[in-house]
């Protein structure tokens, strides 16, 4: 049975830095067999979150073939994968492409996790567009069998890690001559 995604969006009041009140609207993802269990299941994680009062506006289905947790990542981006098919009747290529939900911290990284994602593809593949995603958290369904723990405690150690701070600049001190012009 495949995954079906739905993207539910929250609407809560969250007090900011300075003490000020702001609404906000954001997108999650939950992993759900229907729109009722996804609102439920959008109502139980909020509820862990938000202890204020919140509302869902809206829930529809998110058109996500796969969502891959990195760690050390705080983003969320939406690769579009194109696979490659030869069609031996027409003879002319087929592409039919699929959307991937990638953890990274920029496009470049993005771009890096989608290829370590489709390395064990066997057909061919492009990537041609890689954009940041609004989605805020992901937050799959595990049934609680053995086994399942442990997959749901690895993908949310993965989602969870933050990006590590990069160690002091190094700051390279090597001078190069230019070649003399001629």
């Amino acid at each position: 049975m495949s995954v079906v995604w739905y993207e539910c969006k929250v609407k809560y009041r969250k007090t900011d830095e300075t003490g000020g009140q702001k609404v906000l609207t954001e997108p999650y993802l939950v992993d759900a067999l229907s729109y009722t269990e996804a609102e439920k299941r959008i109502n139980e994680e909020m509820a862990a979150y938000i202890s204020e009062e919140f509302k869902i506006t809206n829930i529809k289905v998110a058109n996500y073939a796969e969502i891959h947790p990195f760690e050390n990542a705080d983003r969320w981006f939406k690769s579009k994968v194109s696979l490659i098919a030869y069609d031996e009747e027409s003879g002319k290529e087929r592409k039919t492409s699929m959307y991937m939900l990638v953890q990274a911290n920029d496009v470049r990284e993005a771009y890096d996790n989608t290829i370590h994602v489709m390395k064990n593809t066997m057909g061919e593949y492009s990537i041609p567009a890689i954009s940041e995603s609004p989605i805020m958290d992901v937050f799959p369904y595990f049934s609680g069998e053995e086994g399942e723990t442990e997959m749901l405690e690895r993908f949310n150690t993965l989602k969870a890690s933050k990006p590590e701070k990069p160690e002091a600049e190094i700051i390279d001190h090597m001078e190069f001559e230019t070649a003399a012009e001629e």
